[in-house]
């Protein structure tokens, strides 16, 4: 900075030479003072000696050149590295898939690792239907246990000639929209697998099955309590909650109902299958095709066909009715709303308490 016409660097420290500059050769001591060892062109600082300042000077471009070459170095190895493993990955996964074999067609995140694409055939005998525990609009799901003890659920798509591409699309929107959230109140997603012989995913295996299931078994309703109910209302709003206001772009179910809340041994609510899930982008149109199931959809929106939170938030609303009644609460909606447009007042002594509460359990 030759055209600096004053400085202050007093109180830092410093040492060494200082710059042969105007603004130096003019100073006094008060600018430089409390430094550790300057010397140079301050009359009353000690002249700098021509070997030590050289020295100094020599180590320090040392170190300078030093300290950059050595990180490119290492910055390149590890570029290599990665690249060479990653290479191999790719070059493995492609002649599995070339060449059809089951060898190791995909990868998948676990509990401890990676899971073997052949312990899933082996655990279900290649899908054999004596392990299907449900049947869903775009495939099977398969209970399977595993060589490490640990149950999973596994989704096999259709192989319907006539289904494949909206079945290969319903997959991939729920491999894009469980990959993306993270909640404890959501299905996890352990893995998947795409490929020409078999396409499914593998989630973690919820013992007491779905809300349907357990709204509908005559033996397991008497243990489920208001208190578990309650739990289970709260879950599947804080998971909705997430998947609107927290995911970033939000993340739409479409097709909330009993059936795809699947429930584990405390009760706890998981929602699930998310094959028609929609992530509404930002600045682009979110309408599409009619999604979900008759009886938990809004009317209106089944007529606009346009995707917002609104369509999950009167599915959950239809199903905490379901809950609370301890079946589909389709004559009590219909009900309400003929009254509420037929007429502003409206009788709710045709609806007593104790006929929405389920009377299968004791009334809290």
């Amino acid at each position: 900075m030759a055209s600096l016409t004053y400085v202050d660097i007093s109180y830092n420290d410093l040492e060494g030479a200082l710059p042969n500059i105007l603004a130096f050769h003019n100073a006094t001591i008060e600018v430089v003072r409390g430094n550790k060892g300057l010397c140079g062109v301050i009359a009353t600082l000690s002249p700098c000696t021509t070997t030590t300042s050289k020295g100094k000077n020599k180590s320090k471009k040392f170190i300078l050149i030093l300290i950059p070459t050595f990180g490119c170095l290492l910055s390149l190895l590890l570029i290599v590295g990665a690249s060479s493993i990653v290479c191999r990955r790719v070059r493995k996964t492609e002649a599995s898939l070339t060449n059809g074999s089951n060898e190791n067609p995909w990868a998948i995140l676990s509990f401890d690792g990676k899971m073997a694409y052949e312990n899933i055939l082996e655990a279900t005998e290649e899908f054999d239907a004596k392990y299907c525990i449900g049947v869903g609009g775009h495939g099977s799901v398969y209970k399977a246990q595993l060589q490490t003890s640990e149950t999973v659920a596994v989704k096999k798509l259709k192989e319907v000639v006539d289904v494949e591409i909206a079945t290969r699309k319903a997959f991939e929107r729920e491999i894009h929209a469980l990959t993306e959230a993270r909640h404890r109140n959501i299905i996890k997603l352990y893995g998947f697998c795409l490929s020409s012989q078999h396409s499914f995913l593998v989630y973690e295996f919820l013992e007491c099955g779905s809300l349907k299931d357990v709204l509908n078994n005559e033996e397991r309703i008497t243990t489920f309590d208001w208190n578990k109910r309650v739990n289970v209302v709260k879950g599947v709003a804080n998971a909705l909650c997430y998947m609107h206001h927290e995911c970033s772009p939000p993340i739409i179910h479409r097709d909330i109902s009993s059936k795809n809340i699947l429930l584990d041994e405390e009760y706890e609510a998981h929602v699930s299958d998310f094959g028609t899930a929609k992530v509404l982008k930002p600045y682009s149109s979110n309408w599409t095709s009619f999604a979900g199931t008759f009886g938990y959809v809004a009317p209106e929106l089944a007529y606009t066909m346009e995707v917002n939170e609104k369509c999950d938030v009167y599915s959950f609303g239809v199903m905490t009715l379901e809950v609370i009644m301890g079946r589909h609460p389709g004559n009590l909606i219909s009900s309400l709303m003929s009254s509420s447009s037929s007429s502003s007042r409206h009788s709710t002594d045709s609806w007593p308490l104790k006929e929405v509460l389920d009377q299968r359990i004791p009334y809290p």
